[in-house]
Parts: C-alpha cells; structure tokens; sequence
C-alpha cells in the first residue's frame, strides 16, 4: 500500500523505504533471493530522490546484508562502503519516520555482514567495535549472538557458550522476538559443536526460551 502511493505520488524516497521494508522482511526470513531484486529496484529510486536524505544509504546497508546472505563479498563490501558515505552528508539525514537511518549501526551491519560471510577476523573486530558503542538492550544482545555465532564456526565452546547465556539474559529481560529469532537461527547451527555438553545445555535453553 505504501509503495502504491509512493509510486503515484511519485514520491521517490518514501517508494525506495517502503520497497526496502519489503525487502527486509524476506532478509529476515533468509529469501535473499527475493529480496535482492527489490533492493535492486529500491536503490535506482533512491538515487531518484533527495540527496540531503539517507535513504540510499539504508537501501545499500539491506543490500549489503542480501549479498552477504548469497555469499558475494565483493558486492555487500561495496554497498557497505556506500552506506558509510551516510557520514559526510551535511545537517539531518533522516526524517525520523519512514526513513530513521543515520549510520550509526555501521558496526553491528559490518559485523552481521561478515559473519554470514565467515570472514572471522573482519567480523569479530567490527562486532567489538559495536559493543563499545552506547547500544540499546536489544541492539547489545544482536551484538552478542553474532559473536557467538563466531564461536560455532570456529568450533570454539567456550566462545559460544559465554555470548550465547550473555544473549540470552538479553533475550529474557527485553523480550524480544527479533533476538528470539536470532538465538533459535544459531541454535540451529550448532552442528558439530553439539558433542560438547555445554553446547547442548545452551540449545535447551535456546529451546526453552522459544517453546516456554
């Protein structure tokens, strides 16, 4: 609907957010395949509408999460790099309604990014980076999942363990689905990490917190 009166209205920007709150969902769901053509799409609008604004720069940071998703380091690399371009951009960026971003999460998106990537090292350093920043309760616990998600690919339990209990306090205090999600997505990549008990204690309470 909103894209629809975006589009008549001729609306650039607000047509590029609504197409890329679309797209987001199916990030969210892992379709980067669906999404990628809306973002796709969205970005060629963005460049249609206000350059004071920061709408190209939000498009490019769900875009960089969709290329991560389909294993294409070069492209989320560039479209990261476009998103940080959101800091040289003069006086309010954003309108604090449908378009919010200010870049202020370019940490917590790199890291995300190359966590789904595996590139370990590039990961950890910008998800360290994140957590010495003022973070929201929920933004925090994101942080700490995909640090733990470090631990499942480097097959290191202590890593896993320690950001997985630290996420879950997280989880239960704010009570939030978006985390929920996340931890359950983790759990399910436990794989060979699941012949250490403590990695098995930390899925049951995974699966404790989705199935109460």
């Amino acid at each position: 609907m909103a894209a629809t009166a975006a589009r008549e209205a001729g609306a650039y920007d607000l047509w590029a957010c609504a197409l890329t709150r679309h797209a987001f969902i199916e990030v969210y769901e892992r379709h980067f395949d669906r999404a990628a053509p809306m973002l796709h799409l969205a970005s060629e609008l963005a460049r249609r509408g206000d350059s004071q604004l920061s709408t190209r720069h939000w498009v490019a940071v769900v875009q960089a999460e969709a290329w991560a998703g389909l294993g294409e380091l070069t492209a989320c690399e560039r479209t990261l790099d476009a998103a940080e371009e959101v800091h040289g951009l003069p006086g309010p960026v954003h309108n604090g309604g449908w378009l919010r971003f200010d870049g202020s999460r370019m940490a917590e998106e790199r890291g995300t990014c190359y966590v789904e990537l595996g590139r370990l090292d590039l990961a950890e350093t910008a998800l360290n980076q994140a957590l010495n920043q003022p973070l929201s309760a929920r933004r925090r616990g994101s942080v700490l999942i995909d640090l733990a998600a470090l631990g499942v690919r480097r097959q290191d339990v202590d890593q896993l363990v320690s950001y997985t209990n630290a996420a879950l306090v997280t989880a239960r205090q704010t009570g939030s689905g978006v985390l929920q999600r996340k931890l359950t997505v983790l759990a399910d990549r436990f794989g060979p990490v699941l012949r250490d008990r403590r990695a098995r204690q930390v899925r049951d309470e995974i699966s404790s917190l989705a199935h109460p």
